[in-house]
């Protein structure tokens, strides 16, 4: 009878249990709708002096990153884009509702590791890719593919758990 008054306490536990593991548990990145879909080609009006954002016109693989010069976030992931850029890997910006002033000192200040930059003052672009917040990372491969997506800051661990896993896979590295 004693376990009867325990088995709120259980339940309670168990629920905690499985919710804990659906927030921190595996990356289900393939469940996102748009892996395996074509990067969308919206025209946005580049940055000023920068090469723009054409996913027609890319060949080979690259990472898009949507980004603001207003996000905290943005600003502590952007030294691993720098390194990432010096390692030789493409990297393209969005810059989700930013002023061209804005995002010109922001990259004038911390560095520029894009390969092109666009203005996404509307957030057309970051509609159509299901953008939830800034910063967010996407892989695409040599066919304008996404592979994957990560939503949140890059960390070295989230760089080396989620993005170079899919990144060596696209490039066959």
């Amino acid at each position: 009878m004693n376990w009867l008054r325990l088995l709120p306490a259980i339940v309670v536990v168990a629920l905690v249990a499985i919710f804990a593991w659906l927030l921190v548990g595996p990356e289900r990145v393939s469940d996102d709708p748009m892996v395996g879909q074509p990067v969308p080609s919206i025209a946005l009006a580049a940055l000023e002096g920068r090469a723009g954002f054409d996913p027609a016109a890319i060949e080979g693989p690259y990472l898009l990153n949507i980004w603001g010069s207003w996000c905290p976030p943005c600003r502590a992931e952007h030294p691993l884009l720098m390194r990432l850029s010096e390692e030789g890997i493409p990297i393209y910006g969005a810059a989700w509702r930013d002023s061209p002033e804005n995002a010109g000192r922001f990259l004038a200040e911390l560095g520029d590791p894009f390969a092109g930059v666009v203005l996404d003052p509307r957030g057309e672009l970051v509609i159509a890719l299901g953008v939830t917040g800034a910063p967010e990372t996407f892989i695409v491969d040599a066919d304008g593919i996404i592979r994957a997506r990560h939503a949140g800051p890059l960390t070295p661990q989230t760089l080396q758990r989620d993005i170079m896993p899919v990144w060596n896979e696209v490039t066959g590295g």
